[in-house]
């Protein structure tokens, strides 16, 4: 039987090819994404806001966000992303593949598909990403395989960022404040989706003036500044 050698940050194991078609275990539709996305300027306004806010904190999250292309630029080339992000440290990760983005005026629309994937696998696939591929039940990696033209070995490794995400439930709305760690800085975000931004957008706007929080319209997305190597002004 041919076999994997999976790299994890503690040991290293050996897991059949076969069990690679279990490791997906949770899938979501397809769907556009649509997020409004305030940036704060600053440390000082996000610790601000996240005080205001604390009443209706739902939970926290430790994101680490790796991202992947072809070798021959295929994903980027055609505006999409692949991505793997692990939620508090190896307790649970979700492949992504992201198309089409969109923002104008603070709103986020990106066409958006996800799948739970096995922790250990997918540390397997940040060491070596030829690994991804090999995932036959994985319907986004069928995707990336047909859809790009994507081969075997096809795939590297661009890095990517951590994230701390606090989650509040307000005025019925789901808010998620960001502070991103990248190499060359922090970034501070809140981001909401909804299916009517334009309402949550005002809202968000009163709440933020009516505190004196400054704040401006995120322009560019996450991997974007990531890929740009600063952060933008």
């Amino acid at each position: 039987m041919q076999r994997l050698s999976l790299l994890t940050p503690r040991f290293i194991t050996t897991i059949p090819l076969s069990l690679c078609t279990s490791a997906i275990s949770t899938t979501h539709n397809n769907s556009m994404e649509v997020e409004v996305k305030l940036r704060l300027p600053n440390a000082v306004t996000h610790q601000r806001f996240s005080s205001l806010l604390s009443p209706y904190h739902l939970k926290t999250y430790l994101q680490e966000n790796v991202f992947f292309d072809g070798a021959n630029s295929e994903l980027s080339s055609n505006l999409s992303v692949l991505r793997l992000r692990f939620y508090d440290l190896d307790f649970q990760c979700v492949v992504s593949l992201k198309a089409k983005p969109v923002i104008s005026n603070g709103v986020s629309r990106v066409e958006e598909d996800e799948e739970s994937i096995d922790p250990s696998i997918a540390r397997a696939c940040v060491a070596e990403p030829w690994r991804l591929l090999l995932i036959d039940s994985s319907r986004i990696m069928r995707r990336v395989r047909e859809e790009y033209g994507i081969g075997e070995k096809g795939l590297v490794c661009l890095g990517g960022f951590r994230n701390v995400r606090a989650v509040y439930g307000w005025n019925g709305l789901k808010l998620e404040l960001d502070e991103t760690n990248y190499d060359f800085g922090n970034n501070y975000e809140i981001e909401c989706e909804s299916c009517d931004p334009e309402r949550a957008k005002h809202l968000l706007e009163e709440f933020l003036n009516s505190h004196g929080i400054p704040y401006s319209y995120s322009s560019v997305s996450k991997f974007a500044i990531f890929r740009s190597g600063k952060l933008p002004q």
